[in-house]
């Protein structure tokens, strides 16, 4: 028997609370797909209702009264296409993660998601019971298990939905983005995939939400195991999958014809510095627009972290929507000048140079006569990050533009930043982006246009708090750093185990007691987008106060 199937994959990009804009963009991309790719069914992605994670909201009762109002409107206005869509739904007391399959206004069938995961940046235990019941149901003639996100990274449910006679798996996600993920989940698909001889549909959500990036990359696996079709990262699109003469063989769904009509489709290898930019670009894009600010500033310095902020700003909002601020003390050298506004011209964007000077003389002029005397060069360099801080701000309240921090994870991780300084800002960028990918990322940006200047990429690292300062007088060489960080944040090895791989004890020991006594400044530090294994905020979650591993 033979069977021909038309699915769109709908990759779109909700807002988080937004449940009637939702609703229409939902509406909206059925008609498009029932009316211009003639599909017989569309897929969304996991909570595409509500947006995901909705976090807290799921406590509210009233969620769950506007989200059957907009599941009633769905219902009423899109007929004669199948509608597979993710929402929050609450019977009794119970709160459940569901799927629902819709069909000429009437709901066929529910699917409660069953695998809940607790770990990383999820919290669903906090919030949903768990499914108990698989859900296998005929579409067009073709028995179509539905599974939601995490379901599939376990066995049990694509081999429940096996024994029950499934030939085709439709997974909905929202699965965020990290460095590793978009591979991680294709061999996790492809092991699915294989061990119960299905293929698999793979629709996942795409766009930044708070710390989050939702990277899109909707896929399908043959039942070998083979990706024949993926859909673009990072943006919004309707993937039509069609199945086109293909056979059912015993219990198999047999893919014999697959025609690819997304646009951009990729099943080259993923470049992962392609997909961390692009991550932070729309990261960065969402979390502006999303949030209604009118644009972004950026404090520049003539280094590298605030150049590549400033060019993943503009590659976000364009050059009207962002303004460079460069702010020199008496350190300040003029090639961090010439390097400012070399990269502002370049970019188009509108630049300022405003000293600080004289502020950080009234500063100290200020301060009681005897301790001048006795002042610390900390007092010194933290007192001028924080005259660059407050005038970052007065521009943000003037202007309603968003302050976007330049630090990045490294700096972050041990503390090399000022509370109330160089920490102001709304957004923090590269706040999970270790120093040598900064590098990295500055290199990959210049190879598209050349918009770093390469003075900023080649110089020595310095804060110029100080006269003749550098990175190095209080850090190890940042290869070393990012390595003893990477095995102590994101592998969560001990110090023992670090040591033993090689690195001088002493070193180590000290930058595990910066980590870990400068928790309470990252508590106090903007939101960043996570694109590592390990992110600060809600993923990795220490105590301020502790003695662990502190010696």
């Amino acid at each position: 028997m033979k069977k021909n199937i038309r699915i769109t994959a709908a990759q779109i990009n909700t807002v988080v609370g937004d449940i009637y804009g939702n609703t229409e963009k939902i509406i909206k991309n059925a008609l498009v797909a029932r009316d211009q790719q003639e599909a017989d069914v569309v897929v969304f992605p996991e909570m595409a209702l509500t947006g995901y994670p909705p976090e807290d909201l799921l406590l509210r009762q009233d969620l769950y009264d506007q989200t059957k109002i907009a599941l009633k409107q769905i219902q009423n206005k899109v007929k004669n296409i199948y509608i597979i869509l993710g929402l929050p739904t609450k019977e009794k007391q119970y709160r459940f993660n569901t799927a629902v399959i819709i069909y000429d206004g009437k709901i066929l069938s529910r699917y409660h998601k069953q695998q809940l995961p607790n770990y990383g940046v999820f919290d669903e235990k906090r919030y949903f019971t768990a499914g108990t019941k698989t859900c296998v149901i005929n579409i067009k003639g073709i028995k179509t298990a539905i599974t939601i996100c995490e379901d599939l990274w376990h066995k049990e449910s694509a081999l429940a939905a096996k024994k029950m006679g499934a030939q085709l798996i439709i997974s909905i996600n929202a699965s965020p983005f990290d460095i590793q993920k978009p591979l991680l989940r294709e061999q996790i698909l492809s092991r699915r995939a294989r061990e119960n001889n299905l293929p698999i549909i793979y629709v996942n959500s795409v766009g930044g939400q708070d710390e989050l990036v939702f990277d899109g990359g909707s896929l399908v696996v043959n039942s070998k195991g083979k990706v024949t079709q993926r859909a673009p990262f990072f943006v919004e699109n309707l993937m039509l999958i069609e199945i086109k003469g293909s056979r059912i063989k015993g219990s198999s769904l047999i893919l014999e014809q697959v025609k690819i009509t997304c646009s951009k489709m990729r099943l080259d290898p993923l470049d992962p510095l392609e997909l961390v930019y692009k991550a932070l670009v729309l990261g960065v894009k969402d979390y502006i627009e999303k949030n209604n600010f009118k644009g972004a500033i950026v404090g520049t310095s003539g280094g590298i972290d605030s150049a590549l902020t400033l060019a993943i700003a503009v590659d976000a909002l364009g050059k009207n929507r962002v303004e460079a601020i460069y702010l020199p003390s008496r350190y300040s050298s003029k090639l961090s000048e010439k390097i400012t506004k070399e990269q502002a011209k370049i970019l188009g964007i509108k630049y300022n140079k405003i000293s600080i000077e004289p502020i950080f003389k009234e500063f100290l002029s200020s301060l009681p006569k005897e301790w001048p005397k006795t002042l610390g060069n900390s007092t010194k360099e933290n007192l001028q990050a924080r005259c660059r801080g407050t005038m970052l701000m007065a521009f943000s309240n003037k202007k309603g533009l968003i302050v976007l921090s330049t630090g990045n994870k490294s700096e972050m991780a041990v503390g090399y930043a000022t509370l109330y300084g160089d920490m102001v800002g709304g957004f923090c960028v590269l706040k999970d982006v270790p120093k040598m990918l900064v590098y990295q990322l500055a290199e990959y940006r210049n190879k598209i246009s050349k918009v770093i200047p390469q003075a900023a990429i080649t110089r020595a690292p310095t804060a110029e708090l100080a006269k003749n300062q550098k990175d190095v007088d209080d850090l190890p060489p940042y290869p070393i750093l990012d390595e003893i960080l990477k095995r102590y944040i994101e592998l969560n090895q001990s110090i023992k185990k670090i040591i033993a791989a090689g690195f001088n004890k002493t070193l180590v020991t000290k930058i595990i007691n910066m980590v870990n006594n400068n928790e309470y400044k990252r508590r106090q530090a903007a939101p960043g987008i996570k694109i590592t294994t390990n992110a600060f905020g809600r993923e990795r979650r220490y105590p301020i106060t502790s003695r662990f591993d502190k010696k």
